[in-house]
């Protein structure tokens, strides 16, 4: 693999764990810095525990788990569905042995693929012999690669010492609240020893299971990375309760996720009418939280075959009917070269960003926010026309600093549906006050001058480009003073 080299970089914006310590302990601070560089080392090849690592890391999830024991009004889960990206959606479903197959192939492939994880499409605790055994294949043949488990909790106690044996180092729990009364409205029922409650009992049961699930991964130094989806009217204000709660029982991560609730996906909260958040709702319950624990941002939702960079979906490259035919290339060492090869790249994007940051102070000047097309490595490095997302940079007289991304529709489309696209564009990154792209046709560039957008062409750290046009923009703000 090779990695362009960028000859600026980046900041001091790297994953910040001063405020998370692993299981959330009280320690001194003769034992800060040394607690720091042990977490760090564990997350910093997780895409999603870590917001640096995303940029360049890849991860999967194999769809073995077809069961779940709750059900939630913000799911439907589909299989064979190539067209939907979310949680609960699989094209196919996977034996262990072909999932750990699969793994294989895709490590070979994609060698910075680091992490496998299983997450569905129903919950990998209501399947624990496919879930483990599939762990255990993945474990026997592939020891470099992490193992990641996603569940709703409810029967994550059971299961900690399993998760602990097979050196499974990070869970995933879905925790919506801490208030039974509320969950009654998020969980019609909950399966349970074999019988199915309703209503505040059936959301009792699972809100105690999961903290006693998340109690117990604390005691078993196990990372857990809390998702929580925000519902308009339902959960919104209760999150607050939910982080704080969640962070006295040391959870090290946060990601509060918008409700999807588009009516054709078949939900209940879809049928019914229930709207997801808006960009700026969610930006400011994320930022309510912030002070007490590290949130996460840069969440994709992924379907529960996911494959490739956050970001972007390569599961159907991989399908059943492909893998199974391919002989699996796995390398150890030439898989830790590429690695090697990323973290010399990620130290050039660093030492760049420090440079960008250096000495750049406008004081007393707005925050604003940029969209910017990039297909990863912490670059500006996408055409317009092809992003199928931009991720969003709140910039100041400080710091350049990621706040979310936003799903659009791809411009370019072979001369179809582009002026569709463009408005469904222009109601993603409205608030923003430039798009930073490596090209953009004249076309797309007039409109989005029209709309007060302006637009910078560039091949280069997101940072860098991102504060220079932060400079020009104080410059003309002043001038017009």
């Amino acid at each position: 693999m090779t990695l362009p080299s960028t000859q600026l970089v980046t900041s001091n914006a790297t994953d910040s764990t001063t405020q998370a310590k692993s299981g959330g302990c009280g320690c001194d601070s003769s034992t800060t810095v040394e607690m720091d560089e042990k977490l760090q080392e564990r997350i910093a090849k997780h895409p999603c525990y870590s917001e640096d690592a995303h940029h360049h890391y890849a991860r999967m999830h194999v769809a073995v788990a077809p069961a779940c024991n709750i059900q939630c009004n913000y799911c439907n889960r589909k299989y064979d569905c190539a067209n939907e990206s979310r949680p609960g959606v699989v094209s196919e479903l996977l034996t262990p042995e072909e999932a750990a197959h699969k793994a294989l192939v895709i490590g070979g492939k994609i060698p910075q693929m680091t992490v496998v994880g299983i997450a569905g499409p129903g919950d990998p605790l209501a399947n624990p012999d496919k879930t483990f055994r599939t762990f255990e294949l993945i474990a026997e043949q592939a020891p470099d690669i992490k193992l990641c488990l996603s569940t709703n909790g409810l029967m994550l106690p059971d299961y900690i010492d399993r998760i602990k044996q097979l050196n499974i180092d990070h869970v995933t729990i879905t925790i919506n609240m801490v208030d039974p009364e509320i969950g009654a409205k998020i969980y019609p029922w909950v399966h349970y020893k074999r019988r199915r409650y309703r209503g505040i009992e059936g959301a009792r049961i699972l809100h105690e299971r999961q903290m006693e699930g998340l109690q117990a991964l604390k005691e078993a130094d196990i990372l857990c990375k809390v998702n929580s989806v925000m519902i308009p009217g339902i959960n919104d204000h209760h999150l607050v309760e939910v982080n704080r709660v969640i962070r006295e029982k040391g959870a090290f991560l946060h990601n509060i996720m918008p409700l999807i609730s588009a009516p054709e996906h078949g939900t209940h909260f879809g049928l019914t009418g229930q709207r997801g958040p808006t960009p700026k709702e969610l930006k400011e319950l994320q930022d309510n939280c912030s002070g007490n624990m590290k949130m996460m941002r840069h969440c994709r939702q992924c379907r529960a075959d996911a494959v490739g960079l956050l970001g972007e979906d390569r599961s159907q490259e991989f399908s059943k009917d492909k893998f199974l035919e391919m002989t699996p290339e796995y390398d150890v060492e030439q898989r830790a070269s590429v690695h090697e090869g990323i973290e010399k790249f990620k130290e050039e994007i660093k030492v760049a960003k420090e440079k960008a940051l250096a000495g750049k102070k406008f004081a007393n000047k707005p925050k604003v926010l940029v969209a910017v097309a990039t297909k990863g490595g912490g670059l500006v490095n996408q055409h317009f026309g092809h992003a199928k997302e931009f991720q969003i940079y709140e910039v100041d007289s400080n710091e350049v600093r990621f706040i979310s991304h936003r799903k659009i529709d791809q411009y370019c489309q072979g001369g179809y549906g582009e002026e569709a696209s463009f408005e469904y564009i222009m109601k993603a990154i409205a608030d923003c006050k430039a798009v930073l792209v490596s090209k953009i046709g004249n076309c797309p560039k007039e409109k989005l001058q029209e709309a007060g957008i302006q637009t910078v062409e560039a091949y280069d750290v997101i940072e860098k480009v991102a504060l220079e046009f932060y400079e020009q923009y104080v410059k003309e703000l002043g001038n017009r003073e």
